[in-house]
């Protein structure tokens, strides 16, 4: 697999590096679209008719020919068109029809004038306005074109793209099937919540953190516990995890000094490459193959867990189940406070980023320590620090990335 374990790897090459290596690895399937949604597409959707399927008014108004308004006199209102009951009498010269917005245009309609440009009296009709030819006529396909590709494959099926679809009466999408994701947290200090704790104990947070984030990504999750620091109980978690997911996702046991055993037993099971990422938090990764399945371990401080998972399973995650993945939105703004920092690591401080007077403003939610959780709950955003960058001033202009959909 050729992994590079000297130096600092930076985050950039760590998230290629693996991408390079990954494709999906989810089937298709066809779903009834009310049970899509959540749902990656499988292939491209090419839309099946024109929108809109006919030429319709964009007003309430009168549909006009425009010889007939040339003379400047009143048009005598030949009959009414509505949405789903088309006008379908004749229609002769020195005449109009009063249109609603949405109904089909009667044949030979050169601009449909709405009604605040014209007065009525009785059935006839006194235009106060010369309309341009084809004003305020929805033409025939001018959003959608018979065929044309509507949603491309690897779009997530949002309420957005719901009713896109309904509209063009597409009845079943074809979709990628959940990419099954097993988890698992190692340390014999970790207890479940709800239990007592004994000196030395901690409750165990980063399952709950992960699982919630793969339920974000519509993941289907094997929740394998706590597994302690014990070789044949991981043993037996790893050949369960390959045998039933897709991918493991681990919390410990990737620092340098913890149990030997840990890294032992996954060189052993599969390809796997302890790495020392070149960011903060989070500088201790594993990723690899076993078997059957791609791992992803994550370091045991929560904070950690999850901006690497956040910045590094996430992408990796979205390639495996099929979905096209676009890299979040990153903002400039003006730090209020200093930012302690030292050079020779991209650094991902939890921030809170708001309208200030004269723009964007971002300031700390406090101690940046990777153990300090609430550090990452009171923010909505990352204050991104290049790797070579120092302690940042008060007013200094700083990269923010605001939380998406994984974190809010």
């Amino acid at each position: 697999m050729g992994f590079d374990t000297s130096g600092l790897l930076p985050l950039s090459d760590a998230l290629q590096g693996m991408l390079e290596q990954l494709a999906c690895c989810c089937d298709s399937e066809q779903l009834p679209l009310p049970q899509a949604l959540g749902r990656i597409l499988a292939s491209n959707i090419a839309s099946p008719l024109a929108v809109p399927p006919f030429d319709n008014s964009a007003m309430d108004g009168y549909a006009v020919r425009l010889a007939d308004l040339a003379a400047g006199i009143p048009l005598i209102m030949a009959g009414k068109a509505f949405a789903g009951q088309p006008y379908q009498g004749e229609w002769p010269a020195g005449h109009c029809v009063r249109i609603m917005t949405g109904a089909p245009v009667p044949a030979g309609t050169d601009a449909v004038v709405m009604q605040e440009e014209t007065q009525a009296d009785g059935d006839r009709i006194t235009f106060l306005a010369q309309p341009e030819p084809g004003q305020n006529i929805r033409r025939a396909g001018s959003d959608i074109d018979k065929g044309a590709c509507v949603l491309q494959a690897g779009t997530r099926l949002t309420p957005r793209e719901m009713p896109l679809l309904a509209s063009l009466g597409i009845a079943t999408v074809p979709v990628r099937r959940p990419l099954k994701v097993a988890i698992f947290s190692t340390g014999d200090e970790l207890k479940p919540v709800g239990t007592p704790l004994a000196h030395g104990d901690i409750y165990d947070s980063n399952r709950y953190g992960v699982r919630a984030m793969l339920a974000r990504l519509g993941c289907d999750c094997l929740d394998l516990g706590i597994i302690p620091d014990d070789p044949a109980q991981l043993r037996a978690a790893f050949i369960r995890a390959d045998e039933e997911a897709d991918v493991l996702i681990t919390t410990g046991g990737v620092s340098v000094g913890e149990a030997d055993f840990t890294k032992q037993l996954l060189d052993e099971l599969g390809e796997i490459g302890f790495w020392k990422l070149a960011i903060k938090p989070g500088k201790p990764f594993a990723f690899g193959r076993l078997p059957r399945a791609w791992f992803f371990g994550l370091p045991g401080n929560p904070v950690s867990a999850m901006v690497t998972f956040d910045q590094l399973v996430q992408p990796a995650l979205a390639k495996l189940a099929g979905q096209r993945f676009e890299r979040p939105l990153q903002l400039q703004a003006v730090t209020t406070e200093p930012l302690k920092k030292s050079p020779g690591r991209l650094d991902f401080q939890r921030g809170i980023l708001s309208q200030g007077p004269n723009g964007l403003e971002v300031r700390s939610t406090g101690s940046q320590d990777s153990a300090v959780f609430s550090s990452l709950s009171r923010a909505n955003c990352y204050i991104i620090l290049e790797r070579e960058r120092g302690r940042v001033a008060a007013g200094e202009t700083v990269t923010v990335e605001p939380f998406g959909g994984l974190l809010l």
